[in-house]
Order: structure tokens, then sequence, then C-alpha cells
């Protein structure tokens, strides 16, 4: 388990708050690629906050979730999910219950992606989905969040001028593993998973990217924060 989640779910939640255009641009990634989706399960599903914005601004429910912090799980049963407290390897993916398995931000938070994405592969109906959603780690966020990884904190010269007014609390940036995209596509191609589809959002520097909400966008080439999607046949 992740006990920095336990210890700062409350600042997760602060630090989207304080940044609604990014948000915002996140969210409408999500959205777009639950188009379709009937029974959807949230894995790393956090506070709910995603699952709520979903519900509220999209018509879009999302009942179930997997949470591995007690204090994160506990937030999102107040935002109304049905939350199992396990980690993603040790998850039951319920075999053919649901048709869409999202992860949200989570994948960084999760040891063994390989793994997981084959027991999903495997619990999937044919016709179903994965959605793996995260910064990659070639974006401008990523390489900007290894820094800051690498040196301990926001507060260095190399990092001045860099980041915007209120980064990613260096406690969730210290428990990340970011992965390049090309990682993510050869575990879902090696769980069995086709016709992939890529979604990005966040295109602009991260010094500009709360100025404006964006609408999502295909590919995977320019976003820093970007969906991949796979089918299984």
């Amino acid at each position: 388990m992740n006990h920095s989640f336990d210890e700062y779910a409350a600042e997760y939640d602060a630090w989207f708050l304080a940044n609604p255009n990014v948000l915002l641009s996140e969210a409408r990634l999500v959205a777009a690629t639950l188009e379709g989706s009937r029974r959807i399960l949230s894995v790393g599903c956090g506070s709910g906050l995603f699952e709520k914005i979903l519900r509220d601004d999209f018509g879009i429910t999302v009942t179930d979730g997997i949470e591995p912090s007690e204090s994160m799980a506990a937030i999102a049963r107040k935002r109304g999910l049905d939350v199992t407290v396990a980690t993603a390897e040790e998850a039951d993916y319920g075999d053919g219950i649901y048709d869409t398995i999202l992860f949200n931000g989570s994948p960084s938070y999760i040891t063994d992606l390989a793994s997981v994405v084959d027991r999903v592969y495997k619990a999937l109906p044919a016709g179903g989905r994965i959605i793996l959603i995260d910064v990659p780690k070639e974006s401008s966020y990523g390489l900007m969040y290894n820094l800051a990884k690498a040196v301990g904190t926001w507060h260095h010269p190399l990092l001045e001028g860099v980041y915007p007014p209120d980064p990613y609390p260096i406690e969730f940036v210290n428990a990340a593993n970011w992965r390049t995209t090309a990682e993510k596509i050869a575990h879902l191609e090696r769980a069995g998973f086709g016709r992939l589809k890529f979604l990005q959002t966040l295109t602009t520097h991260p010094l500009y990217s709360e100025r404006q909400a964006e609408e999502p966008v295909e590919g995977y080439d320019r976003g820093d924060y970007v969906a991949a999607i796979g089918f299984k046949s």
C-alpha cells in the first residue's frame, strides 16, 4: 500500500481543486474514453473525485472502485462509490462483470503493471475495454516530475521558473513510477488487447496548462495526460 495517499488524502483533492482547469481537462479526457461503456470498475479510484465529476457533469455513472488507501477509500465512499480496499495486483476484477476497467492516474502507482493488465484481459468479456490514463514519462510533466523526484523537492535551482505555481505535492511525486507510452502499449499488446486507441490532453507546457481547460484530441504525441484504450477480441 502507498502510505503517501493515506497520510495526504486531503492534499490530493486540494491540489485538483486549486487547479480547476487541469482537473476539467483531465475529466473531459476520462469521459471521452468511457463513451459506450455500461458497467465500469475504477481501479485506484482515490477519493472518488473524478467519479463524482463524471456523474454530476457528464452523466456517466461509476459505482464500483478499488483503492489501496483506506483514507482515500473512506472519502470515495462518502461520494457514493462502493470501494474495495485492495492493491491492483490483488484485486478481484469480476470475471466478466465489467465491460470497462478504468485506471485513471493510477498506473504510475502500480508496481507490477504487466501482471495487472494480464489479469484484466482475462476478466473482461469479449469486446470489453481497458483504459490506462496517466502522465507519460516522456511528456513535459513526466520529465518535470522525475527531475523533482531526483532532487527531492520543487525548490531547487534546476526547477526554478519551470513548474506551475501550485505543483503536484512532492509526496505523490516521490511515490510514483511514470512509464512511457511505449511501455504501456507493450503491456497491452502482450496481454492480447487490440484496436488500440489514444486520447490526449494538457498539450501546453505545464507552466500554462491551468490557463484554460482543453478538449481531448486523438493521439499521444504531445499530451501530458494520455489515455491508452485497448479492446479484448
